[in-house]
């Protein structure tokens, strides 16, 4: 599928809101950059990683590219921190740890992807790639959820786990961030 013709998913367009002015964005299997497009368009520096050359060639525009198996190879941003991480329509359980690590002090994970029940709608169908009840939830522990949602979707019709999440800023703050909350 060729994301560089596709809009932003709804859900990061509704929770991008939740980034700070200026904050750096990791897109995860960024694919040909839709998700990219949209931050940089909006002021962010962006990062895309994927294991695809002609996905990471047609991501460059929108800012910095990796070229990298996440799957087989080491994770290229240990130790590093991003005001946000994206993900869409990608799960690799051995990497999840590292993906929500990867959210700095005061940044946002946006994630969204297939979840159990697909394997009744279409592709993808095996387990491995389908979130189980809770399990994106479970993986966000010691962030703070700001919206999360599991259930089907249509036109194409797909089941879907998703959540926008907030690594706090300052744990000893007397009054807490706000993060506002968006209608659909």
């Amino acid at each position: 599928m060729n994301h560089s013709t596709l809009e932003p998913s709804p859900w990061i367009v509704r929770w991008s809101h939740l980034l700070t002015p200026g904050a750096s964005v990791l897109d995860v299997a960024c694919g040909s950059g839709r998700h990219m497009r949209w931050f940089a368009e909006r002021g962010h520096p962006t990062i895309g990683v994927d294991r695809s050359s002609e996905a990471v060639a047609a991501a460059a525009p929108f800012g910095q590219t990796v070229l990298a198996d996440i799957e087989s190879g080491p994770w290229p941003f240990a130790g590093q921190g991003f005001g946000a991480v994206i993900v869409t329509n990608y799960l690799w359980r051995p990497r999840m740890a590292e993906i929500v690590a990867a959210v700095a002090a005061g940044g946002v994970l946006l994630y969204e992807t297939f979840a159990a029940g697909n394997e009744t709608v279409g592709k993808p169908s095996r387990p491995d790639f389908l979130l189980q009840p809770g399990e994106l939830l479970a993986a966000c522990a010691g962030l703070r959820v700001v919206a999360y949602e599991d259930g089907f979707l249509a036109a194409p019709d797909r089941y879907v786990q998703r959540v926008a999440a907030v690594r706090p800023a300052d744990s000893c703050a007397s009054t807490p961030s706000r993060h506002p909350l968006q209608p659909r």
